[in-house]
């Protein structure tokens, strides 16, 4: 059955909102959550980055059963893998075993605060796949981790505090050339657009190398409130970003950038791209793309913070019930 989730959005809104609409997530329904792991938010219009783990920390503490996540931490550049590794097992720990590690090869706007270059696609893969190597080995043995993989260097490493069960780890792919790189290496797979042939050919990576069926964890944006007008508004000053493109997403350096990136995006345009609105049905019709496309799980994101109580209590509820009625069963993940 499909999964439905809500997304803890850190670039448009401060960190105990954060917490607040988390354990407001929980008591409506939602099924998961999931949060953006950000240094900057990408249009300054968004106004927020606060720090993704603390809030996670917080939220595990406050939530007593729903699922989380991060969507996703690039643990190459901002972290070292073997601190992300241990940021993992403490989250496993604190959300009794609630947490998924999701991973990706980040972007440019968060990871050159540290002052170094910005790797091209190829190079910044070879640091997620190591990355991956170094959380897993930290995550599974005992210790002490002794690695020299290139990139990263592990001396005598070992987590004093992890679950016993692991920490189930998903990765973001965009196309063929990283869903063949990572399907081996994950458990599950992260996209946020509802391209059929990308899930298909991940589940076919992990058939022929005889691994277990995975999730395949989607993300949407929406713009939901009683003003159709107020919700296009709020969507083109906030999201018009989010038509740009993986590609060009990862590599602009600053939201000033964003800004001028997205100059010409109209509301139009983003009304096109994203459901706005109060109409449920529309929204319904928007994510069901991605079940459709073999997607398992699917985080809702609700665009605006001032708007963000309003549609956990009175939207949120008749939404899932519509997304539930409207979704397909059990799904195989083959």
């Amino acid at each position: 059955m499909t999964r439905f989730g809500y997304t803890l959005m850190t670039e448009q809104s401060g960190p105990k909102e954060l917490v607040r609409y988390a354990t407001s997530a929980e008591d409506v329904g939602f099924d998961f959550e999931v949060s953006s792991d950000h240094y900057f938010p990408w249009l300054t219009s968004q106004g927020h980055a606060p720090y993704a783990w603390s809030v996670l920390g917080a939220v595990a503490h406050a939530t007593k059963h729903v699922e989380l996540m991060t969507y996703v931490t690039c643990p190459t550049m901002r972290y070292h893998p073997a601190v992300v590794a241990q940021k993992a097992a403490t989250l496993g720990l604190l959300s009794d075993g609630r947490f998924t590690l999701g991973l990706g090869s980040g972007e440019n706007l968060n990871e050159h605060v540290v002052g170094e270059r910005w790797p091209a696609v190829g190079e910044r893969h070879d640091m997620l796949a190591e990355a991956i190597e170094v959380i897993r080995a930290l995550l599974s043995d005992d210790g002490p981790v002794t690695l020299d993989l290139g990139h990263y260097r592990v001396d005598s490493a070992r987590l004093w505090d992890r679950p016993a069960d692991g920490v189930d780890l998903a990765v973001a792919v965009s196309g063929p050339t990283s869903v063949a790189r990572f399907a081996g290496l994950a458990d599950h797979l992260v996209a946020v657009e509802p391209d059929e042939a990308l899930v298909s050919a991940w589940h076919d990576e992990r058939r022929t190398a005889g691994l277990a069926p995975s999730r395949a964890i989607g993300q949407i944006p929406i713009s939901w409130d009683t003003d159709r007008e107020a919700a296009v508004q709020r969507a083109h000053e906030q999201f018009r970003w989010f038509g740009l493109g993986w590609p060009v997403n990862a590599n602009l350096p600053t939201t000033e950038a964003f800004e001028s990136a997205t100059g010409f995006v109209t509301p139009d345009d983003v009304a096109a791209a994203i459901p706005c609105g109060p109409d449920l049905d529309a929204i319904v019709e928007a994510v069901s793309a991605y079940w459709e496309a073999g997607f398992t799980d699917v985080a809702l994101v609700q665009i605006g913070d001032e708007k963000q109580q309003e549609f956990l209590d009175t939207a949120a509820g008749p939404l899932l019930d519509a997304l539930r009625s409207a979704a397909p069963g059990e799904r195989s993940a083959s």
